[in-house]
């Protein structure tokens, strides 16, 4: 019998395909612009080197800061404060002697704000230490480590990227320290100074609950008003629009105008502290800086964003902050607002602001849209409702 010869031959086979790899670019590029988080980017990062290369061409990011800590320093920027409030309602006074009980009220002097606003100006620091901004680096030097992750300022973060055209910040909360069941809410849009500015206000808030009981909607109407009349809504007749005399002297006025001056602060400190990212980032389209409370909202275009590059901002002596200038304001009132998702608004009051120099056009519009579209619902059509209602004129000196 012959001997059995081995098989020397082997089988070549094909080396695997990376389908991945097959992709496009733009098709990665895609994805990441939906994924827009600077953490996730950071470790979409440290895949592969195909991906380190592509998230830095990124053009739509979001930058969520974890923790806002204040400086150790000795300053007190509650004074401060409250004496930029206490001249601004001063200034706001004298240009309105003539028009309306509001202008006397007005004269009172605010002994502080909300909540001093020393930490807010850590947030965005270009020589930040690591330790004092909450933006969490996920691209530090082209780095991620999970288990010693720091904390960075957004301008640090931010410095990874190159195309940004479409930049959200959000802050883990809003400036204004307000009491549980009360409703504050703005929306700025800024250019190199205030270009509008508009406030929504209520003393409570009362959202319907998600079953209604048999006795309909009796909760909501029980709701006494600032000036402890019956629901002004249900009894149209005794309702003008007109802002009941009480309202002058409960307090009802001093603390919107509280309100209103709180919002003007925190608005310009924010827009003070976005110009490192501004300047650095000359392929922005649009800014956006919120906060996870939803109770401010500060926007730049793209022609704002670069009439801030082109015009510096005026930086108010107070504090670091954008000097906000002379203004004009109108402000409408409601004790008792229902909306149509039957939410009740207590003490409703909104406020329209655009700087005095803009040729005193209406601040408004003609239709109101301006205003309304300044929220998401329901509070978008509150702001409809008490456009309709009268309206109360009011003047501000530069602060």
């Amino acid at each position: 019998m012959g001997s059995v010869r081995p098989d020397l031959s082997c089988r070549v086979y094909p080396e695997p395909v990376d389908h991945f790899d097959r992709l496009p670019d733009s098709l990665i590029l895609l994805v990441f612009n939906m994924i827009g988080d600077v953490k996730a980017l950071g470790r979409c990062c440290v895949v592969s080197k195909r991906f380190h290369s592509l998230v830095p061409q990124v053009d739509n990011v979001v930058v969520r800061v974890d923790c806002v800590i204040s400086d150790e320093d000795g300053s007190s920027p509650s004074s401060a404060t409250a004496a930029t409030a206490t001249t601004a309602a001063a200034s706001a006074a004298a240009a309105d002697k003539s028009r309306h009980p509001i202008s006397s009220i007005l004269r009172l002097v605010f002994t502080g704000l909300l909540k001093p606003f020393q930490s807010l100006s850590q947030f965005i620091s270009a020589s930040a230490s690591p330790r004092r901004v909450g933006a969490s680096s996920a691209m530090e030097d082209g780095e991620f480590d999970q288990s010693s992750v720091t904390h960075h300022s957004p301008t640090q973060v931010l410095k990874n990227f190159n195309e940004i055209k479409f930049l959200r910040i959000e802050l883990p909360s809003g400036e204004l320290g307000i009491d549980d069941g009360v409703l504050l809410k703005w929306r700025a849009d800024f250019g190199s100074t205030l270009d509008n500015c508009v406030i929504l206000g209520a003393s409570s808030v009362t959202h319907p609950s998600p079953s209604p009981s048999p006795a309909g909607n009796n909760n909501n109407n029980t709701l006494i008003p600032d000036d402890q009349t019956p629901n002004n809504d249900s009894n149209p007749e005794n309702d003008n629009g007109s802002i009941p005399e009480s309202f002058y002297t409960s307090g009802g006025l001093k603390l919107r105008v509280v309100w209103t001056i709180s919002s003007l602060i925190a608005a310009s400190a924010r827009h003070y502290l976005l110009q490192p990212i501004i300047s650095e980032h000359r392929t922005l389209d649009s800014l956006v800086l919120t906060d996870t409370d939803g109770q401010g909202v500060l926007c730049m275009n793209r022609e704002q964003l670069e009439e801030l590059r082109v015009k510096p901002l005026s930086a108010s002596s107070a504090s670091k902050r954008t000097l906000v200038p002379a203004l004009n304001m109108r402000l409408w009132y409601a004790p008792h607002l229902e909306l149509p998702d039957g939410t009740v608004l207590k003490g409703a009051t909104l406020v329209a602001i655009r700087p005095s120099e803009q040729h005193k056009k209406d601040v408004v519009g003609s239709d109101g849209n301006w205003v309304a579209s300044a929220f998401d619902e329901p509070y978008g059509a509150a702001a409809r409702m008490l456009v309709k209602r009268r309206t109360y004129c009011l003047e501000m000196n530069s602060f």
